[in-house]
């Protein structure tokens, strides 16, 4: 049986407690040119030898493995989990992955399967993809993903409360689902590709961060507009500004469009040199990129062997 729901918060009409948004958010435009010139020198790194091989360990390392589909049964839920486990069986040295994510539904099922492991169980909920439900109902999706056995809740804000500017009603909703985390870390989706400008991303990342999110997140997956270095690196930059006012770490979570080896390790780049080697781990950064493993793992036995394999060695998710 699901744990009880927190009750409803108070609802304030003025988010008093949000002198931190106007301080960080609203007090300076973002440089899109800027941004769009630092995010394409990430790009220009070269990485090899050894610094590549650890890269892509760590890629493996911070990869949720994800499964977000209508036709999903057990026996696919079970079977990602086996390949988070073990993602490349002939290569032990290989890591597990960060996390298996699935709907609430299949909870049990990903706890069964990873029962004494590392990897995280991570579950979408609060009317995901679109958030588009009443507070009572996300707060009921919430609780019934962690009774289940989630260690991570990834939700999606109200874009359209955010974009009306009702961002009183964006930061409850966020507390309110913090607490009915309890124990389990929550990611906040923002879904950036809806919000219009890099102005917007970085208001609504500061939003969410001063509402509790132990990590903020750039995407469902679900529309063709995911995550861009640009929009990483705005994500990142409110990170770093927020943590220089709070002493407080938040994680990141691009999400939906990396599917390269190569560009992942150029993520890895932007996070050393926008936030430091403090958040080159999976306690703090994390890609939510299914289809990227089977590139990294082609990547990671060319590093050991010298050759090529084809994307057929690997199990297709």
């Amino acid at each position: 049986m699901a744990a009880a729901a927190p009750p409803l918060p108070k609802r304030r009409t003025i988010p008093s407690d949000l002198t931190i948004v106007h301080e960080v958010a609203a007090a300076r435009p973002v440089d899109e040119v800027g941004i769009a010139q630092r995010a394409a020198s990430f790009t220009t790194r070269s990485i090899k030898g050894d610094a590549k091989r650890w890269g892509l360990d760590m890629v493996v390392r911070m990869t949720d493995l994800t499964t977000l589909e209508g036709q999903d049964t057990p026996g696919k839920v079970r079977a990602l989990c086996r390949k988070g486990l073990r993602p490349d069986p002939g290569n032990p040295e290989v890591p597990s992955v960060g996390a298996i994510c699935v709907y609430p539904t299949f909870v049990r099922v990903a706890a069964e399967e990873l029962a004494g492991s590392d990897v995280g169980i991570a579950s979408v909920a609060t009317g995901f993809p679109s958030g588009q439900v009443p507070l009572q109902v996300k707060l009921d999706d919430t609780a019934f993903a962690v009774a289940e056995g989630a260690t991570e809740i990834d939700m999606v804000i109200d874009r359209g409360a955010f974009l009306s500017g009702d961002y009183g009603r964006v930061y409850d909703e966020i507390v309110a689902i913090r607490e009915a985390c309890g124990d389990a870390h929550l990611k906040v989706i923002l879904e950036t590709g809806e919000l219009g400008t890099l102005d917007n991303v970085r208001r609504a990342s500061v939003l969410a961060m001063a509402a509790g999110a132990d990590f903020i997140k750039t995407s469902t997956g679900k529309i063709p507009r995911a995550a861009s270095m640009p929009v990483t690196l705005v994500m990142l930059e409110a990170i770093r500004d927020y943590y220089l006012h709070t002493g407080r770490r938040v994680g990141m979570k691009p999400a939906g469009g990396i599917s390269k080896a190569k560009l992942a390790l150029h993520y890895l780049v932007m996070v050393n040199e926008t936030l430091g080697a403090e958040w080159l781990t999976p306690e703090l950064f994390r890609f939510g990129a299914s289809s990227l493993l089977n590139d990294v793992l082609m990547q990671i036995r060319r590093q050991q062997t010298g050759a090529y394999q084809s994307d057929l060695y690997f199990t297709v998710d």
